[in-house]
């Protein structure tokens, strides 16, 4: 038996299928977030990537497979096969779908009891990485799962979501949404990940509005900007790689968010507007909150990728907050401040206006 012929094959689902599955990813919500969890008057506007089937990476899912198949890179039928901490493998389990291709997705231990049984019920083939690689953390462990999966199935194809361009241009249509919803666009707060949406999003917007400021933000223990990595209990923000589709250039400044301060975002953020998400999305918020109390008369859209039901068990369970030390913590009124990234390693919430590539010069 083939290498391939170990998995079944979904049908390829018809045109009108495909037109009605797109019709549940994009088109999200903006709400306006203000008294009583910005004080003063000021606020910010969040764009609601929970109302996606799977969150913000149903786009990219969906817009790099699309291309890889139009460039004759993933052939009818083959298998997917990509590293995920969850949302992009919510996204990847619907373009599987979609387009009638097998996905195998490599994650690790601290993926969520709930993320695990959706993917598996989605049809994915889910494997689980053990131990931590010694230099990259859990990511460069499980991307070398995925090359060895990808040496082991000839014909199978990898979106890289770290490098793949296609991963920046998956975004275009979310900030046409929000030309289409705000008449001016001041200042865009976006978690940093792989670099996609931020590099995506603003891009575009940058078109209409040149002064734009990109608040990028990033977790303690993150490599991204230039700090020392570090074991990290956010997911979905932050690495232990540097991904080459984050655009360094295109930001204004970077802030880093510990665990606990974006947990008590999230749970401030839920009681008092019935909206809330996860560890990007709290991180998010803080920062948001506050760029509306400093910045008076700024229009600021925040990115909020998920909604807060993945977390039921990590951010929104005193338990588990208790047994982390996520508890009791109130975070300052006003960031740190770290004149450069290198400078010295950060604990709490701090912010930084001097972006660069930690890898500049060094390739």
């Amino acid at each position: 038996m083939s290498s391939q012929a170990m998995f079944a094959r979904p049908q390829e689902v018809s045109p009108a299928a495909y037109s009605t599955l797109s019709l549940t990813v994009g088109n999200t919500p903006l709400a306006f977030i203000s008294e009583p969890f910005v004080p003063g008057g000021g606020g910010f506007w969040a764009k609601l990537e929970g109302f996606n089937p799977g969150g913000i990476k149903d786009r990219p899912a969906l817009h790099m497979v699309r291309q890889a198949r139009a460039r004759g890179e993933l052939a009818p039928g083959a298998t997917i096969i990509e590293s995920t901490s969850g949302t992009l493998g919510l996204g990847l389990a619907l373009a599987g779908i979609v387009f009638g291709h097998p996905v195998v997705l490599v994650g690790d231990v601290g993926m969520e009891p709930l993320m695990c049984r959706l993917l598996t019920s989605y049809g994915v083939r889910l494997e689980i990485v053990t131990e931590p690689h010694p230099v990259g953390g859990w990511q460069q462990a499980r991307r070398e799962r995925v090359h060895r999966l990808l040496a082991d199935l000839p014909g199978s194809y990898c979106p890289d979501q770290y490098n793949n361009p296609d991963n920046v241009d998956a975004y275009a249509g979310l900030a046409h949404e929000l030309l289409a919803q705000l008449p001016n666009i001041d200042v865009l707060v976006c978690s940093v990940g792989t670099g996609g949406h931020s590099a995506g999003i603003s891009e575009v917007l940058r078109r209409h509005f040149p002064h734009l400021r990109l608040i990028g933000v990033d977790t303690v223990g993150s490599t991204i900007f230039g700090q020392p990595a570090r074991p990290r209990l956010m997911r979905g923000l932050g690495s232990s790689i540097h991904p080459r589709n984050v655009a360094y250039d295109a930001f204004s400044e970077v802030h880093w968010v510990s665990a606990a301060e974006a947990a008590w975002a999230c749970r401030a953020l839920a009681a008092r507007h019935y909206i809330s998400g996860g560890w990007s999305t709290g991180a998010v918020t803080l920062v948001s909150r506050w760029l509306a109390r400093t910045t008076p008369g700024q229009t600021i859209v925040a990115i909020f990728p998920d909604g807060p039901w993945r977390y039921w068990n990590t951010i929104f369970d005193d338990e588990y907050c208790q047994r982390h030390g996520l508890l009791d913590t109130t975070p300052a009124e006003e960031p740190d401040l770290l004149p450069a990234p290198s400078e010295r390693e950060v604990h709490r919430w701090t912010r930084c206006t001097h972006v660069m590539d930690p890898l500049a010069g060094t390739r």
